[in-house]
């Protein structure tokens, strides 16, 4: 291995966030061939859920996955019929493998998309043919307004995503901030909203055409004062919730009218604006009712006995805790479930938490697993214990 791995290798994972136990251990095997690599992941790899990486020659780590068969999703790296396609492509590159079992499927998924975040392996963002780039939608800076990122600012007003597609993404922003009238100009540019006050009466011009043409408020220009700002502000991260189709609405309205006049170039731009939209859209209601209905304890069990309570707030994991599994335990989590339970009781509530990157993941997950619903229950509940204390009611499906 001191062969295989050199400059600093990233050998572990680190620190899990959502694990409510003590950590989990990281297994290495390394080869010099993709056959040598095989024969070690054949010998010590268990059929266990969990996450993996790849490590390049230099000690990198190119790739992070997960399965809920560790063993049998390796192994298919080194199929025949892999050998063009991404994970050939990946074993070509890599001299070691390491991997951290995890007690459920569902804390896999999870722990992959935070070590996802943490490292942005190369393999996972980049390097892939054909694969798009995930980024997020964000409503932010001052003044606010839409843009891109591939890693969302913390002082954002609202983040929505992962969304794919640069190119359509681009488009739909450009639309967005037109729509809403918000500034997309250059952070370098001077802001003067009308109620600022100035010792003299200068005429500030605008930074491009956008005021002019009705498509921007103008904060550059003293056009608009800062609270008339802040309502379009305020519509647009109404739209970010999911309950806003106006830019939807308009670009449709544009599109028949460009027909209607014979303006079929112009029609036809705002038939891929359209589209991009309408992919904005769908993606957004479908967060926003994981935002709604999605409140509530998930009880998942471990096949190691390591279960989890997961706090599922406003579709978002909140906070996560071992499952209890004796009276001793239960009277131990009294205290958190309180707070549990004043923290999901506001009603006007929409999440934006500490982990807002898990929304997708969640409703995804609830998506795809409905019967998973089953194994969910509200705070109030918490304490009614069941003959299984892993999954303690009988979920709350029915509700949604």
């Amino acid at each position: 291995m001191d062969e295989i791995l050199r400059e600093e290798p990233e050998i572990g994972f680190g620190g899990d966030p959502f694990n409510p136990h003590k950590a989990r251990p990281i297994e290495v095997v390394g080869g010099t061939s993709a056959g040598e690599l095989k024969t070690r992941v054949m010998e010590s790899c268990p059929r266990v859920p969990g996450v993996y990486g790849m490590l390049d020659r230099r000690g990198r780590l190119i790739y992070v996955g997960k399965s809920k068969s560790l063993r049998s999703r390796l192994l298919s790296y080194f199929a025949a019929s892999n050998s063009r396609e991404k994970g050939g492509r990946i074993i070509e590159n890599a001299r070691a493998i390491q991997w951290e079992t995890q007690p459920s499927e569902f804390a896999a998924l999870v722990r992959e998309q935070h070590l996802i975040r943490k490292f942005t392996p190369r393999w996972n963002v980049q390097g892939v043919p054909q694969r798009q780039r995930p980024v997020y939608l964000c409503l932010g800076r001052s003044p606010a307004y839409f843009f891109l990122a591939a890693v969302p600012p913390a002082d954002c007003i609202g983040v929505e995503g992962p969304f794919f597609g640069a190119v359509r993404m681009r488009r739909a922003v450009d639309c967005l901030n037109k729509v809403f009238r918000l500034r997309d100009c250059s952070e370098k540019q001077v802001f003067h909203f009308a109620e600022q006050l100035q010792l003299f009466d200068l005429e500030h011009r605008p930074g491009c055409l956008r005021l002019e043409v009705g498509t921007c408020a103008g904060p550059c220009a003293a056009a608009c004062t800062r609270s008339e700002y802040d309502v379009l502000v305020s519509a647009a991260e109404s739209f970010l919730d999911g309950f806003n189709h106006e830019p939807l609405l308009k670009i449709r309205e544009q599109m028949k009218s460009a027909v209607a006049n014979r303006q079929y170039e112009l029609a036809a731009r705002a038939h891929e604006t359209s589209k991009s939209l309408e992919y904005i859209d769908r993606k957004l209601v479908m967060l926003a009712r994981a935002r709604r209905r999605y409140t509530f304890i998930y009880a998942v069990p471990g096949y190691d006995g390591c279960g989890a309570w997961y706090l599922i707030h406003c579709g978002e994991i909140a906070d996560v805790v071992a499952a209890p599994r004796n009276q001793t335990e239960y009277d131990a989590l009294r205290r958190r479930i309180g707070h549990w339970s004043a923290a999901t009781s506001e009603r006007l509530a929409r999440g934006h938490g500490e982990h807002p990157h898990t929304l997708q993941l969640v409703a995804s997950w609830f998506r795809k697993h409905r019967d998973e619903l089953n194994a969910t229950f509200p705070t109030s509940q918490a304490f009614r214990r069941p003959a299984n204390a892993a999954r303690p009611g009988q979920g709350v499906s029915s509700a949604l």
